[in-house]
């Protein structure tokens, strides 16, 4: 299985840090950002890593190479403009495979396990899903939540469950490729859309 990194952002609410330092680069705890997610990544057996990024990317080539210090094989999606997240997944998807691969906002932290994502995906695969997503409690800034999750474990934008709750998307989900399959490459595609469509 493979995972992908998001790390194309312009990192404005960090501004004036990532006027120079890409956003994953910022230093947290000792080592930047994007580090402490290969690290996690490889621990849990995903070795094989896609990196997308704009601003400044070079500089996040130039840090992390290709992963062999990490015991990571790093690959890189360069996007020349903001391809907005289902862009920059979809540009990637060559690097990616054919399997469902997990795919981690660069500039989000979490404890979930990520070995469990080897079995979402095999999940996605047995039941012909599209995805499946890491969701959290709905914080101050987004207090309605993105979508509902119902009792038999599904999520859905609009509820069929009287009792479902609704929650956060927390940047974490596994994908199948095919879910981005009628995006072109390079062209901008936010991701909320496809995950709200009846797929």
């Amino acid at each position: 299985m493979r995972a992908m990194i998001l790390a194309a952002g312009r990192g404005e609410r960090m501004r004036p840090l990532t006027d120079h330092t890409p956003k994953p680069l910022l230093s947290v705890a000792g080592k930047p950002l994007i580090v402490w997610h290969i690290e996690r990544l490889v621990k849990a057996g995903l070795t094989e890593i896609v990196i997308n990024h704009a601003w400044l990317g070079h500089k996040i080539e130039t840090a992390l190479g290709n992963g062999e210090a990490f015991g990571a094989r790093l690959s890189y999606s360069a996007e020349t403009k903001a391809l907005e997240t289902a862009g920059g997944i979809a540009n990637a998807l060559p690097l990616l495979g054919t399997d469902p691969f997990l795919v981690i906002n660069g500039d989000v932290w979490c404890d979930w396990p990520i070995e469990l994502a080897l079995t979402h995906s095999a999940s996605l695969c047995e039941h012909k899903l599209a995805a499946w997503l890491v969701l959290v409690g709905n914080p101050p800034h987004n207090p309605e939540g993105d979508f509902y999750l119902e009792t038999d474990g599904y999520i859905r934008a609009d509820p069929t469950d009287q009792n479902a709750f609704k929650f956060t998307f927390s940047g974490i989900g596994v994908y199948s490729p095919e879910l981005f399959g009628t995006l072109a490459p390079g062209e901008p595609a936010a991701l909320a859309p496809l995950l709200r469509s009846d797929y």
